[in-house]
């Protein structure tokens, strides 16, 4: 069971004899500050280019590969911490026993009995304390007892023992972090420590409370005092109680603002796993949908809080020093994909560690937009970490994809439009946005055959090779282009760059539809209709955008879906998960929630590596191996399916399966800044309720009946199923 405050991870494994809980500091990776950016790198785009337009793709690739990587052509790793180790002894036999994560107070619970008594033990991630806390009780005095023990899979490694304090220092071996955790142990029982290791003796109750800090600061900065930080965090932490009740008061605030009801079944009461399991077979279990939302809201919160770096590819539960993909950040989907939910969700305070790494990449975005560019404004290619790397890595075949850092600006576009906070656009979102959008004016290139301004050199990600003019990154560009030019126009500023990106737009390559009736992935019409390829890229203008619309753009709609259809619905976690959403544009929701069903795919071996995506025992979402972006990509896709409001109104209902004919919504936000309740019953509106946050004009559809009507900032109006006012 994971538990997080953003800075802190701990996976709760449940044992009884053995109690082990692996745990993280989200600032642990390895490398050090430096620059990834190629100097020199920008006499080598013109050759590129006119390799890939001469048809000589191989050859261009092997250029890139030399001349125009990062440096180095490797980002970083991000790396687990290390581990608590609780021993008890004689509970070898016992019986009752539970263990829970409950969501609704951000806790994790096991309990169960040994020899007459009843034990319990509780831990959460305390956001206000910075610590982990785990309680742990016995209903009969002085039955206590257990040893504690701190162990690390780093080489360079410590531990030490020092009164009710245990401390484990550990080093990363390549680079230049060291981090520091402890362990202070408050209990009622005796204490000593031998060897390393605290025992517990004859205590009714005892509470450990874990921090851990390194020596990183930001990407440039590596003078933290780890020491120092943990010896405060503790010498200031409150009593249990005190903390238990801070924790749920700052949790709740966020979890309690949204609301999802499924109706319950037989099904319902059963254990996870094995819920899992019956809903392969068994799907009509509409209230698991509804745990899956809820449980994709926790680990947001358990893994992206303001003041911490944003959730990474596995959020920030990683056990192992060389995790799958380095368990950083791929802008190319994976990243974006973590905060789809985040505004819909209420949970949007959540979205600004994702804007702060924003601001940093524009800064070492900046750098390598002149060396490798030899052009103004900023851009990420497909990945980042910690150091923020921004330049091109790994391969030229799927490493140089320029648009990263213009899809990342669009979620601080989004969370205005969610928001309508003007000072956020003025002052954060529009000059980085601004940032990304100078650099393609620089960078688009004129493209021989067609005329058209296109992106070139680039990849369709991970699928093709390096090319000029992928689809995806137009639809991007285009998508960035007319965030700023909205920008310029609310704000009233900047009137002729925005004229710039106006005459640029009907210049860049448009959305093609190709010979087998397919949206192209390439300016040639050469998709190969029989691959099952996991990234749907060339989809981007369906979703997350919305350039690509049923009643806008019907025909590019109709080749977006058969595109889709080619691809089939098999794929990786992820991309199940980005399926469910495309389905849901296409307002097909009874296929949408044949997605679902895929994505709940129970893998119960987490040593399966390859094969099928879907869903482990404890939800986390199975690439395989775990990523955490299928568990939020899918809750937003389940969202998607009863509330749109991408095309300029809220619509209701949109893509509602068969399979959920009846349910409840509170508190799910919309463009506009409208905070919605909405019931259905059979398959139909029943009353809807939309708080205004900021007064804007509101539009509704419900099927083919609308609403509009002006709005007062804080006012609730209440509707019937005809979308009249009642």
């Amino acid at each position: 069971m994971p538990v997080g405050n953003g800075k802190l991870a701990a996976m709760i494994f449940g044992g009884v004899d053995t109690e082990h809980i692996q745990f993280n500091e989200e600032t642990l990776w390895t490398g050090e500050p430096r620059s990834y950016a190629h100097k020199g790198a920008s006499q080598y785009l013109e050759p590129i280019r006119t390799l890939l337009n001469e048809g000589k793709q191989k050859e261009a690739e092997n250029l890139a590969t030399r001349e125009f990587m990062g440096d180095p052509v490797r980002q970083m790793a991000y790396q687990a911490f290390g581990d608590i180790y609780l021993d008890f002894p004689d509970h070898d036999k016992f019986s009752n026993y539970r263990r829970e994560l409950d969501l609704s107070e951000g806790i994790s619970r096991v309990n169960y009995e040994s020899n007459g008594v009843s034990f319990s033990r509780e831990t959460f991630a305390s956001y206000p304390s910075n610590a982990i806390f785990i309680n742990l009780k016995s209903d009969q005095p002085a039955s206590l007892n257990f040893a504690l023990r701190m162990d690390a899979i780093h080489q360079n490694k410590q531990v030490k023992a020092n009164g009710n304090e245990l401390s484990l220092f550990v080093k990363v071996d390549k680079g230049v972090l060291e981090g520091v955790a402890r362990v202070m142990v408050v209990t009622d029982g005796k204490v000593t420590s031998e060897n390393g290791k605290i025992n517990v003796i004859n205590a009714t109750s005892a509470t450990l409370v874990l921090t851990a800090a390194t020596n990183y600061v930001d990407y440039k900065t590596i003078t933290g005092k780890p020491q120092h930080i943990t010896s405060l965090i503790l010498q200031n932490v409150p009593d249990y109680q005190q903390a238990k009740k801070a924790h749920l008061a700052d949790y709740q605030k966020l979890f309690s603002g949204f609301a999802i009801d499924l109706p319950v079944t037989t099904n319902s009461s059963l254990p996870t796993d094995e819920r899992l399991l019956q809903f392969k077979d068994t799907p009509r279990d509409p209230a698991f949908l509804a745990l899956y939302v809820q449980y994709a809201r926790y680990l947001l919160i358990a893994s992206s809080r303001p003041g911490t770096h944003p959730a990474n590819l596995q959020g920030k539960w990683n056990d192992k020093l060389n995790p799958s993909w380095d368990s950083k950040y791929t802008v190319n989907i994976n990243t974006e994909m973590n905060y789809w939910p985040v505004e819909m969700t209420n949970l949007s305070e959540l979205h600004q560690p994702l804007f702060d790494m924003i601001k940093d990449l524009s800064q070492t975005g900046a750098e390598v937009a002149r060396e490798h560019y030899h052009a103004g404004g900023w851009l990420v290619h497909h990945n980042t970490d910690v150091w923020r790397g921004a330049a091109p890595i790994n391969a030229s075949d799927h490493g140089i994809w320029v648009t990263g850092g213009a899809w990342l600006s669009l979620h601080l576009w989004e969370h205005y439009r969610f928001q309508q906070d003007k000072v956020f656009l003025k002052q954060t979102a529009y000059p980085l946005m601004k940032g990304a959008a100078s650099f393609f004016l620089d960078f688009l290139v004129k493209d021989p055959k067609t005329g058209y301004m296109i992106s070139s050199p680039s990849n369709s990600p991970e699928n093709g090779g390096l090319v000029a003019g992928p689809t995806m990154d137009h639809q991007i560009i285009r998508g960035l282009f007319l965030a700023c030019i909205k920008s310029a126009e609310i704000l009233k500023t900047d009137k002729e760059f925005a004229q710039k990106l106006r005459n640029m737009l009907p210049k860049i390559a448009p959305d093609k539809i190709g010979k087998a009736g397919q949206l192209q992935e390439w300016m040639t019409d050469i998709d190969d209709t029989t691959s099952h390829h996991r990234h749907v890229s060339h989809l981007w203008g369906v979703f997350p955008g919305e350039e690509i619309t049923p009643e806008g753009t019907p025909d590019l709609l109709r080749a977006a879906k058969r595109s889709l259809e080619f691809r089939g619905d098999d794929g990786t976690g992820w991309s199940l998960a980005w399926k469910i959403n495309y389905w849901a544009r296409f307002l097909d929701g009874d296929h949408a929630y044949t997605m679902i069903r895929k994505l709940f795919n129970p893998i119960m071996n987490a040593s399966v590596k390859k094969g099928g995506g879907g869903s482990y025992p404890n939800l986390f979402d199975a690439h395989p191996p775990f990523q955490i972006d299928g568990n939020f990509g899918g809750a937003a896709g389940i969202l998607e399916c009863l509330v749109q409001s991408h095309t300029g109104e809220i619509n209701l209902l949109p893509a509602l399966p068969s399979a959920l004919p009846d349910g409840k919504v509170t508190g799910i936000m919309t463009r506009g800044a409208f905070e919605l309740s909405l019931v259905w019953k059979n398959g139909k509106l029943e009353s809807l309720k939309v708080l205004s946050k900021t007064g804007n004009h509101c539009k509704i559809r419900y099927g083919n009946k609308q609403i509009k009507f002006n709005t007062a900032k804080g006012k609730s109006y209440s509707l019937n199923a005809q979308l009249m006012m009642i």
